[in-house]
């Protein structure tokens, strides 16, 4: 629908598209510009009032100035003094604008109307994310606000092939989404892919914004529960990857970015790594590693050596429980698995005063207590925790949850089963990861591994000098080296 040049008729068709009065925060303020009638139409909390109250005040002065109050172009280079201001002429344009924060004005006699984008969105400071903390490094974090985002990422790129397209998406929602890349470094037919995937959502809204994005992007099996995305909330992770030719899907209201594509290896680097001498960088990987293993497999293999005993050397005897349980070993494992789960699950949801209190509780009293009822053996209690340790040195919060759904997967095939149960949970584990495909169908989830690609490989095992990952064109490959 089209405006009008009767003022009265375009705010009437105005409020058809617009809750004015309806809604409270929905304000429609009329004044005058000269001789002229106006409509101004506006969300309460998102116009900037200062600027509005400059700008209002300027307008209608206007018949005290020399300007043309006839001329809508005069108006705009003359006495709105103000960088984003475009014109429109449709009624939608209207109200995805103003739905969106910004300020529409409607002058009588004027066919084209004035969207004055002074919006204002409540934000807080960029703070360090709490899933990706460093000893060293920058203490600036992603927020929920879209355009602050790509600032953060443009203060460290400020190359002009570095491109946001920004995108809606949602019937309801209408969410700002920006796809990120670097013009000449990446691959233009992922790129295309994502777009049109993107373009093809038809959805009320992204309600749970980054995460809802993923599964509709990314349609893969309930059963897989390894990510196919990396998510990040530092910006600096995301320039290294930007840097690197990946693809960075920034969604508003969302304080964390989707990169893309990933392969397995990606899950188990972290920024920490990079603000580190080498050496310590490479440590510190290695350990990562290590806690990664024993986070799968610690509990179920030291069930299987228990459950074989008699086969063990006689420098292994040691590995079993000295006291008889109540409740069988398998069982042990199975519950404190979950019991695991439940203390994570309490924690998130408990305030951080009380937080201490709960960590005492859970780890403490409980497990004592437990095994002096003897329901627990000490051996399950220790290996679980030295599972979780594990567990919580995975970088990716998504990684590490698969990670524990596959131990408990091996857990429960090894109680039933022994031996044929860990070898056939090892299988089906094996299976899963090297089925699960990549976003981009050039190499696959478990490249440079499978396929194997020696200089890439190297570069995941060791933390190299900052010298030798620069490739000639002056981007740096950190994360993940390129072929």
């Amino acid at each position: 629908m089209k405006l009008t040049t009767k003022l009265e008729k375009n705010k009437e068709i105005i409020k058809e598209v617009i809750p004015i009065k309806k809604s409270f925060d929905v304000i429609g303020r009329e004044f005058s510009i000269g001789d002229k009638d106006a409509f101004l139409v506006f969300i309460d909390g998102f116009a900037k009032d200062d600027i509005m109250l400059w700008i209002l005040e300027d307008l209608q002065d206007l018949e005290n100035d020399c300007v043309n109050v006839n001329s809508l172009t005069e108006i705009l280079r003359k006495k709105i003094a103000y960088i984003e201001v475009d014109t429109f002429t449709d009624l939608s344009q209207l109200q995805k604008s103003v739905l969106s924060g910004a300020i529409a004005l409607v002058i009588d006699d004027e066919q084209e109307g004035i969207i004055i984008d002074a919006r204002q969105y409540p934000v807080r400071g960029p703070e360090e994310p709490d899933l990706e903390k460093v000893t060293r490094g920058s203490r600036d974090g992603l927020v929920e606000t879209i355009i602050f985002n790509t600032a953060l990422i443009r203060r460290r790129i400020r190359d002009p092939k570095l491109i946001f397209e920004m995108k809606s998406v949602g019937e309801r929602s209408k969410t700002d989404v920006v796809v990120s890349y670097i013009d000449d470094l990446v691959d233009k037919d992922l790129l295309k892919d994502i777009n049109d995937k993107i373009d093809e959502i038809n959805v009320p809204s992204l309600i749970m914004a980054e995460k809802t994005l993923e599964e509709l992007l990314i349609k893969k099996k309930w059963f897989n529960p390894l990510p196919q995305v990396r998510f990040t909330e530092r910006p600096d992770v995301v320039a290294a990857h930007l840097l690197e030719g990946h693809i960075a899907v920034v969604v508003d209201t969302s304080p964390s970015v989707m990169l893309l594509p990933t392969t397995i290896f990606h899950f188990t680097q972290h920024a920490e790594d990079y603000y580190q001498n080498p050496l310590v960088g490479t440590h510190i990987r290695w350990v990562r590693f290590l806690g990664m293993i024993s986070a799968l497999l610690l509990p179920p293999l030291w069930l299987l050596l228990v459950y074989n005993r008699e086969l063990l050397p006689p420098y292994l005897q040691f590995i079993g429980p000295k006291e008889a349980s109540i409740i069988p070993l398998f069982l042990q494992f199975i519950l404190l698995e979950f019991g695991l789960d439940l203390l994570r699950a309490s924690s998130i949801h408990t305030p951080s005063t009380l937080s201490t209190s709960l960590g005492i509780i859970g780890g403490l009293v409980l497990s004592e207590m437990a095994i002096k009822v003897g329901f627990f053996v000490p051996e399950t209690i220790l290996y679980m925790a030295l599972a979780g340790i594990g567990t919580f040195s995975i970088p990716s919060a998504e990684f590490s949850m698969a990670i524990r759904i596959f131990r408990l997967l091996l857990l429960i095939l090894t109680g039933l089963f022994k031996v044929y149960g860990f070898v056939i949970g090892i299988l089906i584990i094996s299976i899963i990861i090297l089925t699960t495909k990549s976003f981009d169908s050039g190499k696959g989830y478990t490249w440079p591994l499978i396929p194997f690609d020696k200089k890439a490989l190297l570069n995941i095992l060791f933390r190299n000098p900052i010298q030798q990952v620069t490739d000639k064109k002056n981007n740096l490959d950190l994360f993940l080296i390129k072929d």
